[in-house]
């Protein structure tokens, strides 16, 4: 990407043609809408407060004077009940769709309810901007009425903030901000936006931006990287020599759109595939090759396989400590890491790279798969695949069919049953977010939306709403717990008021239940405040006092498959609470400070202590 330098004078008729508008005289409120319009921005989440006010006026104007032939609003702003629902609600939009997520709120309070989202959005690598309104700018730093000191606040939670007091600024900073929101390592951007820079009267240019010299030429540098014939062939050997290769696959490879290249590269070389919360969907987890996810609550057969591995390529993926754990500890047999990312900081961070690139996931892929085939390159792993397939069927994941209670699992295997892999699934936060990762299947990348960096319980709701408005025609389920669906309770109202046919699931397990699971494990069962039996909500009353049209509680298993039919053929939305089995746990887990060997696998699972004969062979005979 070139720098941008200022628009000489030689070339001003020009950058006016290039857009209808340049050279209109506009309010900055104005500015920030044709930008929005400009970006293809096609939804908008927000709240409104005093200093946002003339934004939301000319969003307000821009619908009404762009109607569509339909009648419907070409930018439509969505209100939710709270600030922090909008930004999961463009967080959800962005995963979703792979667009840039925008969220509009007022100063003080509305922008202070953002931080969650935006830290959740770094932290997942999710790009979205968020707009704040501010105070005047003689006001800033005089404790005004709704001031915050939003710059500061967001500094050490966003990917980048902008604080845009010269209204001649505006246009390029917005523009900017889109760039920097979606280039090289995605995340969220926030725009603060004082009031009178809202009001002010500016030029419209049409295609500025601001230089940003060192960005630019740090972006230009890891875009341009290429991988050298060395770089390739050194690769390969490694690659050759390994009897027990395996890719782990991270988020980046959904972040950098090579899902298709990693699924071409993986069947090519037949490598099997694990990935991390974050990375499902980046391969079919009906695929032979895939092990579905790793880690904490990985399935236990993809964490032996990790720990059976002598060559770990992580693609797009940090080694954090969900996953790996003890670093020293973390694929103990690796006698070569290769790692690829776009983020140079990741590099040897946490574990060191025997070989690595920075760059494009998608582009160092297709060169190591073009450069592989020209040399007829391909591993035998015909071995290695007989013990993956051994480990699948030996410690295949599994729970007690015979219980008198509902177990979630085997409501998420029924929900499975009828999506075919093909839903778009998100989740809150807790017992509810690992079995739907574990027990469901995702056929392709963006299907998957949790939080996973952040664990943001309250983050399933306005995500599930944010991805059924970036995906009109799919079915979108948010699986949620009864503790975390709580935090933005207030956001089924809005599913309701906009229509949307979203699946909501509670599986209530009457409280904190992961935070059960570690108190029972590790804190000799002292239930601290995690016991919700004496504030239990009527959950089915309460979503349909906000308007659902199907709203039921299942509490026996014998009506389970049936619900669950007539939950998901219910054309509008649809809330289902399932009283689940209190003391159901997730397992496979492995603990605070242990390695995979020592994962507990319940009483269901067979651990490598159960099962050994036959695998140690196995294993012993690599």
């Amino acid at each position: 990407m070139p720098l941008l330098k200022p628009t000489p004078v030689a070339e001003a008729e020009q950058a006016i043609a290039h857009h209808p508008l340049a050279g209109t005289a506009m309010s900055g409120a104005d500015v920030v809408v044709q930008v929005l319009a400009d970006e293809g921005v096609a939804v908008l989440f927000g709240y409104s407060g005093g200093a946002i006010l003339p934004v939301y006026d000319a969003v307000f104007r821009h619908n009404a004077e762009h109607l569509r032939p339909d009648g419907s609003e070409p930018m439509p702003l969505i209100v939710p009940a709270n600030e922090q629902g909008a930004g999961f609600m463009a967080a959800g939009f962005a995963r979703a769709s792979g667009k840039v997520g925008v969220a509009i709120v007022t100063s003080g309070p509305g922008a202070t309810n953002m931080v969650t989202p935006v830290r959740d959005s770094t932290a997942d690598s999710i790009p979205m901007v968020v707009i704040c309104g501010q105070v005047a700018t003689q006001a800033i730093g005089s404790d005004a009425f709704q001031e915050a000191p939003i710059s500061n606040i967001m500094s050490s939670c966003a990917k980048h903030v902008f604080l845009v007091t010269e209204a001649e600024k505006l246009e390029a900073t917005l523009r900017t901000a889109f760039t920097i929101a979606r280039s090289g390592r995605p995340g969220p951007v926030v725009v603060d936006v004082p009031k009178d820079v809202q009001n002010a009267m500016v030029v419209f240019d049409g295609k500025e931006e601001l230089p940003l010299p060192g960005y630019r030429a740090r972006l230009r540098a890891i875009e341009q990287a290429t991988l050298s014939d060395a770089d390739c062939a050194a690769f390969f050997q490694a690659l050759l020599q390994a009897k027990r290769p395996l890719i782990y696959a991270g988020g980046g490879v959904i972040a950098s759109g090579a899902s298709t290249l990693l699924r071409d590269f993986a069947e090519s070389f037949e490598l099997p595939v694990t990935t991390t919360l974050m990375g499902i969907g980046s391969v079919d987890t009906t695929h032979p090759l895939a092990l579905h996810m790793l880690g904490m609550h990985g399935t236990a057969y993809a964490n032996y396989a990790v720990e059976d591995c002598d060559f770990l390529f992580a693609l797009g993926a940090r080694f954090d400590d969900r996953v790996a754990g003890v670093p020293s500890q973390f694929a103990p047999r690796a006698k070569f890491i290769a790692h690829i990312d776009i983020d140079p900081a990741e590099i040897n961070k946490v574990k060191a790279a025997d070989w690595h690139h920075v760059g494009p996931l998608d582009r160092a892929l297709q060169r190591l798969m073009q450069y592989g085939k020209a040399h007829d390159h391909q591993p035998m792993l015909a071995d290695w695949h007989a013990h993956i397939a051994a480990l699948k069927r030996m410690h295949a994941m599994n729970y007690d069919r015979d219980s008198s209670f509902i177990q979630p699992y085997a409501v998420l295997e029924e929900i499975n049953r009828h999506t075919q892999g093909r839903a778009i699934i998100s989740t809150g936060v807790g017992q509810h977010q690992m079995w739907a990762a574990q027990y469901l299947d995702f056929r392709d990348p963006r299907h998957w939306l949790t939080s996973g960096s952040m664990g943001t319980m309250g983050f399933g709701l306005p995500a599930a709403v944010g991805a059924q408005f970036a995906r009109r025609d799919a079915l979108v389920i948010d699986v949620d717990g009864d503790a975390s669906i709580r935090m933005n309770l207030g956001e089924l109202e809005t599913v309701t008021t906009y229509g949307l046919p979203v699946k909501v699931l509670v599986l209530n397990n009457v409280g904190d239940g992961m935070v059960r699971q570690w108190q029972k494990l590790f804190f000799k069962g002292r239930f601290a405040s995690s016991d919700k039996s004496l504030h239990r909500k009527d959950f089915v009353r309460a979503a349909e006092a906000d308007g659902f049209g199907w709203a039921r509680r299942l509490e026996r298993r014998e009506d389970l498959a049936a619900t669950i039919a007539e939950f998901l053929a219910f054309e509008g939305p649809a809330f289902l609470e399932v009283m689940i089995d209190p003391d159901a746990g997730v397992y496979p887990m492995v603990g605070p400070g242990a390695n995979y060997s020592q994962m507990i696998t319940g009483d269901f699972i067979p651990a490598r202590k159960v099962a050994q004969t036959g695998e140690a062979a196995a294993s012993d005979a690599f």
